[in-house]
């Protein structure tokens, strides 16, 4: 018997998602997380240091989604590697393959480059977390980090949020924050762009922040942050504990997920003890309590708290159940409109 699977490449990939609502897709999956109708195993983590000395790891996030409302269960994984060394070289600091199990016979049936819709993904969950736990009125957005993560929330940004205007861009590579600039300017007109090389001022130009960096040392601290200012903390240990300790709330998207992962900053609190877990009652000298994660939010199992005495923080860790949501709406507009590839197994 001969077997085959569907293979989308980035063209492809992005092609199809253009007809995919990606906000709307992760905010039905986030309900869906938090109602306990996905399965998200714990993350396979590689790390080595390659010729450069530079930092290199390989992820294995596998999800599943279970069928609802007349929608296929879906089930699969993700393979995102990177390395610290490849923005020097003019590559993307990660990429990586998605794939898509058959829920009959377990076979692959989807092969789909990941780095594009990865990095979509982690901007669908950025606008909806600012659609429901941002300020209330704002119109200017700063970003630390003018990678590839930093065009894809641009791009959404622009869809999502037409009342902002004004974007703040920074980044310890001057090229790359000139860089994208130039890209805002072609790809989104109505944005007027401003290049911060001080990073403090460039944090206190907005009242929503975005970090998209790849450090792994914090530096910005609690009394940067205005009150009413919404932190967007994507990438990996940009904001110092403080940040933390002293927010007016704190989100994430999975609280085992967060617990399990001490390679970045809230992870880490967690462990230490800093950070407690939702509902837990501190003690006396004991740390602060997440308040729930975004999902709770949408299923309104917790309250939402925008900024206005003071900072909130968003932190989500990335769940493989949202690639693997928006994967096979994908690949639902790919077979109706006969995109990709077909690739003979055997």
């Amino acid at each position: 018997m001969r077997e085959e699977l569907l293979f989308l490449d980035r063209h492809a990939v992005r092609e199809c998602a253009a007809r995919v609502d990606l906000c709307a897709v992760t905010e039905e999956v986030l309900r869906r997380h938090a109602e306990g109708r996905t399965t998200l195993p714990s993350e396979g983590y590689l790390p080595w240091t390659n010729s450069e000395g530079a930092y290199c790891r390989s992820l294995a996030m596998l999800g599943s989604i279970d069928a609802q409302d007349g929608h296929l269960a879906a089930y699969g994984v993700k393979l995102i590697n990177a390395a610290t060394s490849n923005p020097a070289h003019g590559r993307e600091r990660a990429a990586g393959i998605s794939m898509l199990f058959d829920p009959e016979t377990a076979r692959p049936t989807v092969l789909a480059e990941a780095g594009w819709l990865s990095a979509a993904r982690t901007a669908a969950y950025t606008m909806v977390s600012l659609r429901h736990l941002g300020p209330a009125e704002w119109d200017a957005l700063t970003v630390i980090g003018c990678g590839t993560l930093a065009r894809a929330h641009l791009d959404l940004l622009a869809a999502a949020f037409p009342g902002v205007t004004q974007v703040h861009l920074h980044d310890l590579d001057r090229t790359r924050a000139r860089d994208l600039a130039g890209w805002t300017h072609e790809h989104h007109p109505r944005l007027r762009v401003r290049v911060h090389e001080d990073t403090e001022e460039a944090v206190r130009a907005a009242p929503v922040l975005l970090t998209t960096t790849t450090t792994d040392k914090g530096y910005v601290p609690a009394h940067w942050l205005a009150s009413g200012t919404f932190v967007a903390h994507v990438s990996l240990d940009d904001l110092l504990p403080d940040v933390f300790s002293t927010a007016q709330a704190v989100y994430v998207d999975d609280v085992s997920l967060v617990a399990e992962n001490p390679r970045r900053v809230l992870g880490r609190l967690m462990g230490e003890g800093a950070v407690l877990p939702p509902s837990s009652s501190p003690s006396s000298g004991a740390g602060r309590a997440l308040e729930g994660t975004l999902g709770q939010v949408l299923a309104g199992a917790v309250p939402a708290v925008r900024p206005s005495t003071g900072h909130v923080v968003s932190n989500p860790f990335g769940m493989s159940v949202l690639d693997v949501g928006l994967l096979a709406q994908v690949r639902r507009v790919a077979e109706a409109e006969g995109r990709g590839q077909r690739l003979s197994l055997f």
